[in-house]
């Protein structure tokens, strides 16, 4: 059965995509959940249309960030989470945070695709956080305070 993924699902494909997969799988599964619907060629072209404004505001990104790469270099950005007392972070600290802050404490709009960090950040301290577009990198620096 042809149907239209609304969310993203581990092993079957990304939000957007038209898939075809076991009819007891769509119809017991995947369309009770709301995680997909049929594949008509209506749902079809709807999704080719948000797919292709999704992509166009990724290029949009990834070109404004190209042009403002200079701008990240020597910034450094300041988060309080909670830690216990051996500095040890109570939840991880995600991409889609970093992004909301360097945003709202620098001006900088980087989408979190974009950001790429080495291992999970669970400690406070100071951290490098690698942003890539295409053949470019660049760096800034994470503080991480206790609460």
């Amino acid at each position: 059965m042809k149907i239209v993924l609304l969310k993203d699902i581990a092993g079957v494909g990304r939000r957007n995509e038209v898939k075809n997969v076991s009819d007891g799988y769509a119809l017991n599964m995947l369309i009770p959940n709301k995680l997909a619907v049929v594949g008509t060629p209506s749902a079809i072209a709807h999704a080719a249309r948000l797919k292709a404004e999704q992509e166009g505001e990724r290029k949009l990104q990834e070109n404004l960030l190209l042009k403002n790469f200079s701008s990240l270099e020597g910034v450094e950005i300041e988060l309080t989470e909670k830690a216990n007392e051996k500095g040890h972070l109570f939840a991880s600290v995600h991409t889609s945070t970093i992004a909301s802050e360097l945003k709202k404490q620098k001006g900088i709009d980087v989408l979190p695709d974009f950001l790429h960090v080495e291992k999970p950040i669970k400690e406070i301290g100071a951290h490098t956080i690698t942003v890539k577009a295409h053949d470019k990198t660049g760096t800034f620096s994470l503080v991480i305070k206790a609460l």
